[in-house]
Order: structure tokens, then sequence, then C-alpha cells
């Protein structure tokens, strides 16, 4: 068993058979968007044939593992293992349609293997992955900074509800929703509601219209909609972006930078020595 085992570790350690699951790999991925325009009975085939493939390689891993307590320790090995034995259901065990169509996003997610075909690009994933656990005490800092300045954005900015209006004041919100409609214009108050609000900031966050939303509000106080000076209104939205591109480049950017390192020492020491 252990003479097995050793040839398992050779197979698996060899460059050719690496570089040869990779090619699969890719060509598995180009088949699954062909599979998107057409139904080609040799696509299936050849689908059926790498399935067979990749179930021999999680074989040969299983079999040269050290433990099995190693070999379940690694996502990689549970991710692929999961894969194969999704491709081994039949889509006509399922009667609902729906169901079928979860299997077959499931076995799309095969795509996903082309991110373990370098180290580098799983050291990449192995950084994200990190990344995202330590910086929880980033989001909840980000979280207060959005909600204390959508409560702000809803008492300076909210745009008067038009059912409620008449006469003058009627006339010039018909004429302001004219000159500066919403954007789009299909969307509601901006910071119409709490949860409005904080939406509009993500999307200043992400630079998308936030220079329409300040010239809207310019033009909602010129006539008479808002009582917010073009002062107050350049300064909050000024603070906003700035204080989102900070939170964004410094906390986010700085904690996959750490994670970066990190994860490079953890595989360096972890590296066999030669």
């Amino acid at each position: 068993m252990e003479n097995i085992r050793e040839v398992c570790r050779r197979i698996t350690a060899n460059k050719i058979f690496e570089w040869s699951i990779t090619i699969i790999i890719i060509a598995n991925a180009i088949l699954i968007g062909v599979e998107t325009y057409a139904y080609f009975p040799t696509i299936v085939l050849i689908q059926k044939i790498i399935l067979g493939i990749f179930t021999i390689e999680i074989l040969l891993r299983f079999v040269a593992r050290k433990s099995l307590k190693e070999f379940f320790k690694s996502g990689w090995n549970i991710f692929d293992l999961t894969l194969v034995l999704i491709g081994y259901i039949p889509e006509d065990m399922f009667s609902n349609a729906s169901m079928m169509t979860a299997l077959r996003v499931l076995r799309v997610f095969r795509v996903l293997r082309l991110l373990r075909a370098s180290k580098e690009i799983k050291m990449i994933v192995g950084v994200l992955i990190k990344s995202i656990t330590s910086m929880f005490a980033n989001v909840i800092l980000f979280v207060i900074f959005i909600y204390l300045f959508a409560i702000v954005g809803v008492c300076l900015f909210k745009l008067p509800d038009p059912s409620t209006l008449s006469g003058d004041e009627k006339v010039r919100y018909e004429q302001f929703i004219q000159v500066a409609p919403n954007s789009p214009s299909n969307s509601p108050d901006p910071f119409g509601s709490l949860h409005e609000s904080m939406f509009t900031l993500f999307r200043e966050l992400t630079g998308e219209d936030w220079t329409d939303l300040r010239y809207n509000h310019i033009t909602a106080h010129e006539y008479g909609i808002i009582k917010t000076s073009p002062v107050v209104i350049n300064t909050y939205h000024i603070m906003w972006f700035a204080l989102a591109a900070f939170l964004l480049l410094n906390l986010v950017t700085g904690a996959i930078i750490n994670n970066y390192q990190s994860v490079k020492d953890e595989q360096d020491k972890n590296k066999p020595a030669n």
C-alpha cells in the first residue's frame, strides 16, 4: 500500500501531470461556455470524459495523502471533491425544473478550478479569503459612517412629498423635477428614507452619479425645495467621497497587503527544503 501511495505522490507532484490537468480544466471551461449557445452531443461526451479524468485526479491525490485529516483540511480538496460528486448527479433525477437549473449552475462552477491552475493564483485567492475574515472590524467602521451620513443626508436633502404640496410649492416642485430629475428618472428620492439614503451613499462610494446628486441638490435649493445651502451641500458630498475613498484605499487595501505578506510567509515556511 505504501508503494502505491508513493507512486501516486510522484504522479501528483509531477509538473507534466499538473500542466495536463490545467489544460483539461481550461478546455472544460471553454466547453461549458460553448454549451450556453447550443446542445452538442459530442461536447456532452467530452465533458463525461473530463469528469472521469477529474475523478482519477482526485483519487490519486486522495491515495497520495499523508493522512485523512490532511486531505480534508485542504479547502481545495473539498472543493474539487464536491464538484466531482455533483458531476455524477443525473439531471433526470429531478422532475422539478428549478432543481435541474440549480444543478446545471453548480456544475458551471467547475470553471473555478482555474483558480488553482498556478501557485500564484492560489496565493491570491488565499489572500482574499483571509482578508475577508480580517476586514470584519473595517466593515463595522464603514457601516457606522455610512449610517451616520445617511441620517444626516435624510435630514438635509429629503424632498417633500408631492401629494402634500399645493399652489406655488407644487408648481416649483414640478419645474424642479423637469429640470433635475432623479438619476435614473424612475428611481425614488435618493435621500427620501434611511435605507435609500444608505444605498445612495454606496452609489457615491463607487463614483456613480455623485456629481449629479450634488447638482440636483444645488438646483433644489435654487427652487426653494430644500433649505440646505450650497456650502453645506458641497461640504457633505465632498466629505463623504473623500472619507469613502480613504476607507477603501487605506483600510481595505491595507488589510489585503498585510495578509498578502502573511500568506506568502506562511507558504515559504511550509515549502519543503531542497
